[in-house]
């Protein structure tokens, strides 16, 4: 089938987050996609909808067959379907989480600079932050291995929040630092908990590895939790599942998302999640394919027009992250200014923490029109901002 990535469906108007904006502005911040999703969900959606009744609903095992045959056809790891549990969101599942596993007043291990809604789901529980910064060399991020096991060895820690790969920088964490950063986990007593919501869209290189792949004793730490929102621009659907291979801990988490009441799916959430997972490979194949093209022109346009950034993006999400050091060393002021002078609405991060504020971070996936039209508005104000 051939897919539409050419055209933006007009979401002004929409209670979208993204275009509750202003006509002359573009959004190129927050994280879901200007295309529509596979008709084949749509599809699915449309055919639940004319069955015209709606009651409480469960998903069964063809929901979780799906999710398992989509890890393995994918990502060549097949999660055992009795270790799944469904929620309504990675989000909600962290938060929840959080509340289950850990305690007030707990340090909770982060990554910075990363997703900065970690921190709401930490600070909002009353614990708190404890973060190991990705060392960064000027080129790429790493992991301080001596400082993750100095804060993992730390009384407190009680939660790794581990974002596999890694948001905003693109990261792809290989199987041996997955496997390594579980074994340092279950070494220390802290739970291994992955935000896995970006896994599919490795646009190329080695694929991402599933917390719940790590072999040995580890795999009684871990949680993954994974999602079609991101993959399928299906935010709004509210579907996730959580990956648990120790039952222990699997039924902790489980009473957890039940007593916060985020384990109940809405009406399509379990259509529209299957026809994803069953019928989806070809749309993804599709989309990798417009998001490589995207990135190329944005490094190529950038290296011709602002040699003075630098992209340092990764090789996974549609997002791009992007070092502006060398104009300035305040991203929100920058953003800020760029939006005043251009209308184009960038992430500052800053928001990620860690050293994010010397960076932005630019959305991609979206038509190369609209691509293009954001180049020539991020190169303006730039330019404006130098002078």
């Amino acid at each position: 089938m051939q897919y539409d990535f050419e055209n933006a469906p007009d979401r002004s108007k929409t209670d979208s987050v993204k275009w509750d904006v202003k006509s002359d502005e573009l959004p190129m911040w927050i994280a879901d996609m200007d295309f529509k999703t596979a008709p084949e969900i749509i599809e699915a959606m449309q055919q639940k909808l004319t069955l015209g009744a709606f009651g409480y609903e469960f998903p069964q095992a063809d929901y979780f067959n799906a999710v398992a045959d989509w890890y393995e056809t994918e990502h060549n790891h097949r999660p055992q379907t009795n270790w799944m549990i469904f929620t309504t969101g990675v989000v909600p599942a962290i938060s929840s989480i959080v509340r289950r596993i850990s305690h007030i007043g707990d340090n909770v291990l982060v990554q910075e600079p990363v997703y900065n809604i970690f921190y709401n789901s930490i600070l909002n529980n009353g614990r708190h932050v404890l973060s190991s910064d990705l060392a960064f060399d000027g080129k790429s991020y790493s992991i301080n291995w001596a400082d993750l096991a100095h804060n993992l060895a730390a009384p407190l820690p009680t939660l790794l929040l581990f974002c596999n790969p890694h948001h905003p920088v693109g990261k792809v964490w290989t199987s041996e630092e997955v496997q390594k950063i579980a074994d340092l986990c279950h070494q220390y007593h802290v739970t291994l908990l992955s935000d896995e919501i970006h896994g599919d869209l490795v646009r190329q290189g080695p694929d991402y590895t599933p917390a719940f792949s790590v072999t040995g004793e580890a795999q009684n730490s871990v949680i993954s939790l994974v999602s079609p929102s991101k993959t399928f621009n299906v935010a709004a659907l509210h579907s996730a599942t959580a990956i648990v291979p120790n039952e222990n801990l699997r039924n902790m988490v489980n009473r957890g998302l039940n007593s916060d009441e985020v384990a109940e799916p809405n009406l399509l959430a379990i259509p529209a999640t299957i026809a994803a997972y069953e019928q989806g490979h070809d749309w993804l194949n599709a989309l990798k394919k417009q998001l490589k093209q995207n990135f190329a022109y944005v490094q190529n346009f950038i290296e011709k027009n602002i040699p003075e950034v630098q992209i340092i993006s990764g090789n996974a999400t549609y997002l791009m992250w992007i070092d502006v050091q060398k104009i300035s060393t305040d991203s929100q002021e920058l953003a800020e200014f760029i939006r005043q002078e251009t209308g184009l609405i960038i992430s500052a991060g800053s928001v990620y923490r860690g050293n994010g504020h010397d960076f932005i971070r630019i959305n991609l996936a979206c038509p190369l029109t609209m691509v293009k039209d954001g180049m020539q508005r991020l190169a303006t104000g730039i330019r404006k901002y130098n002078k």
